[in-house]
């Protein structure tokens, strides 16, 4: 790919993903008065749990879809993908009936479904992008986000509770990753479940599923955990409040950020030149720097106001908070493309310490700040505490970067 390839294929994929935020974020007001902070919350639990076990659904293989160039050898990948995919969908089974059991969270039951949809979706997102299938994948975008936020009003207005919530994401997801299920794999879709050389698969991508896969986990994991303490050590409507400001406090990263890193990865994977890579990333984090400045200064100035008008005034509260979070959410927009790098770069073992080392940071500032200062404080500390984290992230990577006779 060249980098006006690159450019055409980020702007494709960017142009999607705008059009696809821009009716969560015109429909946001509308779903934040059908729904309150508690039901909210419940939902967020929920939904951070699926997607905590659906980013590692398929064991991360489906990232290695991109180093295959052989089509029969992308095929028995994406039929590992899809094995795998089946035996945590199982698990999710188990997890969603004992927690209904358990705290009573009626939505729960939701959760295998919820983990099918994403994970599917996620898995043959990188199936169309390793087809080039860029406008696919722009489309998806905009089923999965926009028609999320359009069925979540339709069932708020049927006045759903928790379960409007989670069944319009559901619902949206699993359309999403029914367009992206083309082109049909060699042998056609049936064919994935005949007998493939799966074992030589797995083994050849062992490094995905033994670094990437708890690297993926731990870094979902944390707004899993801090929707648990929020809840536990405040309410649900608390929870609520922490969801709703980081969902939309983290809208640009998925926008930009997401295009950028589905067109990046392909490019790093293939550098000819000595030092290009490098420059790749450079220049990502410069633009990625540039745009998190804006949006510190926005967040700072006038999160409050932002948060009351656009929401309502139950939801001031989650201006404040993102006032606090600011500085986190200014760092991770620039971290969060960057994430495809290690896997390039053949740096996952580094990459999985830095992010367990990073879990400790992010859940002992929320926590500290918590019990010194409630929500707020829990948002200042997480700013405060991942700080020096994203710095050492940045200056990490760049440090280790490879010359292309060391790039796996």
């Amino acid at each position: 790919m060249t980098s006006t390839s690159l450019t055409r294929a980020t702007l494709t994929l960017l142009a999607g993903s705008a059009l696809a935020q821009a009716l969560p974020l015109l429909l946001g007001p509308w779903i934040a008065r059908l729904y309150t902070p508690a039901e909210y919350g419940q939902f967020s639990l929920v939904w951070s749990v699926a997607s905590n076990l659906a980013v590692v659904g398929c064991a991360r293989y489906e990232f290695a879809l991109a180093m295959e160039t052989d089509e029969a050898g992308a095929a028995a990948l994406l039929a590992l993908c899809l094995r795998v995919l089946l035996a945590v969908t199982g698990l999710a089974i188990l997890v969603g009936g004992a927690w209904m059991l358990w705290a009573g969270i009626s939505v729960a039951v939701a959760l295998p479904l919820a983990v099918l949809a994403a994970a599917a979706s996620q898995a043959l997102a990188q199936w169309a992008a390793r087809a080039g299938r860029f406008a696919v994948l722009a489309w998806g975008r905009v089923l999965q986000w926009g028609g999320a936020a359009v069925a979540q009003v339709g069932l708020g207005l049927m006045h759903a509770g928790p379960w409007g919530l989670i069944g319009g994401a559901t619902l949206a997801t699993a359309a999403a990753a029914a367009l992206q299920a083309r082109p049909a794999p060699l042998g056609g879709w049936r064919g994935l479940f005949a007998p493939q050389p799966m074992r030589e698969m797995a083994w050849k991508h062992r490094d995905f599923p033994l670094l990437n896969t708890p690297h993926a986990f731990a870094g979902a994991l944390q707004d899993t955990l801090a929707l648990a303490l929020l809840a536990a050590a405040l309410s649900d409507s608390s929870a609520g409040l922490w969801a709703l400001a980081l969902r939309y406090l983290k809208a640009p990263a998925s926008l930009i950020g997401g295009a950028l890193s589905q067109t990046l990865y392909p490019q790093l994977t293939r550098a000819q030149q000595p030092g290009e890579a490098r420059r790749l990333v450079l220049r990502s984090m410069r633009l990625l720097a540039l745009l998190a400045v804006g949006l510190l200064a926005v967040l700072g100035l006038g999160g409050p106001w932002l948060f009351e008008a656009a929401f309502g005034p139950a939801w001031r509260d989650a201006g404040h908070l993102a006032r606090a979070l600011s500085p986190y959410i200014a760092l991770h927009f620039v971290a969060a493309p960057l994430a495809v790098v290690p896997m390039a770069w053949g740096l996952q073992a580094w990459a999985l310490k830095l992010v367990l080392v990073g879990q400790l940071v992010f859940v002992a500032g929320l926590a500290l700040g918590l019990h010194w200062g409630g929500l707020l404080g829990a948002g200042w500390g997480v700013s405060a505490a991942t700080a020096c984290y994203f710095g050492y992230f940045f200056w990490g990577l760049l440090r280790r970067a490879p010359l292309r006779e060391d790039i796996q």
